[in-house]
């Protein structure tokens, strides 16, 4: 099962969040989670959203931000990355130049947050690029059939909100098992919730194809070696 770190992009400054893709990488990440930072991260917790703002006081650019990923990504050619973007930032760096940058440089997987319309989603998909599909633990039947009829991977939440649950699907495994007999068959990975390494060992035997770890990793950007030894620790329960 691939593990898959979020990287804050441009905090505090991008060759600070360079650096620190090439110490995921070298404690254990198998992918990245890049994001675009926003300045209008309305669905983010005031943790995330404080990072995207304190990047762009720093560096206003999304020039700069492309320039630096297409950097990232030529010294890590064995990692694969996964972007986050909202739609407000497609719009402002404008959408034929991100497609373009994606195509381009290969960062074909996309996360797409805020979406107000269908428009630039479907523009991202009609020009091959993969964009995944977000499924609540309680599998409602319109996040089901958007996951049935995506062409990029499910991002399927890994432990439930305040215990709502699908009676009928009450464990993760449950939920994969479910997801693959509607014929879903890109990957499925999880994450919301994940903290230690045994949550990582649950997302794994449940048969998920990979797991997202975020604020744990972030929090830790300050101590590296305890950051070496976490994501170890995740690797670890993902082989």
């Amino acid at each position: 099962m691939k593990l898959i770190c979020y990287l804050s992009n441009g905090y505090p400054t991008l060759n600070a969040s360079k650096m620190m893709a090439e110490n995921y990488v070298n404690a254990g990440c198998d992918v990245i989670e890049m994001d675009f930072p926003s300045h209008n991260p309305f669905l983010e917790n005031e943790f995330i959203a404080g990072r995207m703002k304190t990047a762009l006081e720093n560096c206003d650019d999304y020039d700069a931000y492309m320039r630096e990923m297409i950097e990232i990504k030529n010294e890590l050619p064995q990692t694969k990355f996964i972007l986050m973007v909202y739609e407000n930032t497609i719009l402002e760096i404008g959408s034929d130049k991100f497609i373009h940058f994606c195509i381009n440089n290969g960062f074909n997987d996309i996360i797409l947050v805020g979406i107000k319309d269908q428009k630039i989603k479907m523009n991202l998909i009609q020009n091959n690029l993969k964009v995944s599909c977000y499924v609540q633990y309680q599998l409602l039947d319109e996040e089901v059939n958007q996951a049935r009829n995506s062409n990029g991977f499910v991002y399927l939440q890994a432990k439930p909100t305040q215990g709502i649950v699908n009676p009928q699907f009450p464990q993760l495994k449950n939920c994969i098992d479910f997801l693959r007999d509607q014929g879903i068959d890109q990957p499925i990975y999880c994450g919301v919730g994940i903290r230690t390494p045994e949550d990582v060992l649950m997302v794994k035997e449940s048969g998920a194809d990979g797991v997202f770890v975020g604020s744990v990793i972030l929090k830790l950007h300050e101590d590296l070696p305890m950051l070496e030894k976490v994501i170890g620790d995740y690797k670890a329960a993902c082989d």
